[in-house]
């Protein structure tokens, strides 16, 4: 003889948790109510339609265990959509190119001054410039800049991009950087004595960036006057581990960087 439960609640009715799905398009359902079984072709706030294998829809709302699957009650829910994630970005704030492969190198270059300008373009502009395949060197210096210029031989395909430390007006830089006039050479500069300060303090940990005394080696001296060992190598090394963006470094260095790449690249007129 069969057993029964004593209990007749229709299952759709009883108290105990049911799971919630979320209404997939295409999720074959049963609405308990009606009776009504069909496929779910759209769900918005507080509704679900459904198409049965007539092509008839009907909309019902999105009740607590309303529904069946597959014979278990169940409560549907919205599906839940993941906002739109925003593009990549490379390091300088350009939107990244994933897979992209380092463009072949142009004959046109920038120059910057010294190793330590160097790796700071490469940390932050690296991956732009290596798809624009422009290469960056240092020059150890710029007293000889107008000769190093001359040899370049600087032309419409060929441009050359020169960065300078310490570019004010009246300075020795300035009276070096005015004796390039090839139409093909562009000479740009920030206002700081070194590179290490077109570094944001704050991005270091620092207030701000000491004065040193004139005549007194000037990255020796910001070790000295920020406590760090007299190692001017290992204090790079330490304010490069800082900077992971653009937004690291101050707008004097950054509007330079980018003028200079842009000149690099642009087509030849």
């Amino acid at each position: 003889m069969r057993s029964y439960s004593p209990d007749l609640t229709p299952p759709w009715k009883r108290s105990t948790p049911v799971p919630e799905v979320p209404a997939e398009p295409d999720l074959v359902v049963e609405e308990v109510a009606t009776g009504f079984c069909g496929a779910v072709i759209r769900c918005e706030a507080g509704t679900v339609t459904l198409e049965d294998r007539f092509g008839k829809h009907r909309v019902f709302p999105l009740a607590p265990r309303g529904f069946l699957l597959e014979g278990r009650v169940v409560t549907l829910v919205r599906a839940s959509t993941a906002a739109p994630s925003a593009p990549a970005r490379t390091a300088s704030g350009s939107v990244a190119v994933p897979g992209a492969r380092a463009r072949v190198a142009r004959a046109g270059r920038i120059y910057v001054e010294g190793r330590h300008d160097a790796e700071l373009v490469e940390k932050v502009w690296g991956d732009d410039l290596r798809i624009e395949g422009v290469v960056v060197e240092y020059l150890s210096g710029i007293d000889d800049l107008p000769s190093i210029v001359a040899d370049f031989a600087p032309g419409p395909d060929a441009r050359l991009g020169v960065l300078v430390d310490h570019l004010v007006p009246g300075s020795k830089e300035d009276r070096i950087a005015a004796r390039v006039t090839s139409a093909h050479a562009l000479v740009v500069g920030h206002p700081y004595i070194d590179v290490w300060e077109a570094v944001k303090p704050s991005s270091v940990g620092i207030r701000s960036w000491p004065t040193v005394p004139r005549g007194e080696d000037w990255k020796t001296g910001i070790c000295r006057a920020l406590g760090w060992p007299e190692n001017t190598g290992a204090a790079w090394q330490h304010i490069l581990s800082r900077v992971t963006t653009y937004k690291d470094l101050e707008p004097e260095l950054l509007g330079r960087v980018e003028e200079l790449i842009d000149f690099v690249t642009s087509p030849a007129g």
